[in-house]
């Protein structure tokens, strides 16, 4: 899959901890979106969420700070960030 913005990486996340509250998905999503961030896909496990993601290095950081700081509802141990390569 090309970018669809030049200069975007695509990423895929991997957060680990107590993640499982109903809401945080939704929450990864909707954040993801306010930062301009395209195809944002969640998955989610017990106690692992998996995010990928596409937009600019520094709206990807944000991503994962966001996620490393709320919803007071989970806690975060973990993220590990993987460049995933266009097709």
């Amino acid at each position: 899959m090309k970018a669809l913005i030049r200069g975007a990486t695509r990423e895929k996340y991997v957060i680990e901890g107590d993640v499982g509250a109903s809401t945080f998905v939704p929450w990864i999503e909707r954040h993801g979106f306010k930062l301009g961030l395209k195809h944002v896909v969640c998955r989610g496990a017990a106690g692992r969420v998996e995010v990928e993601a596409e937009g600019f290095e520094e709206m990807l950081d944000a991503l994962e700070v966001g996620c490393l700081l709320g919803p007071a509802e989970v806690w975060v141990e973990s993220i590990s960030r993987v460049r995933l390569t266009n097709r």
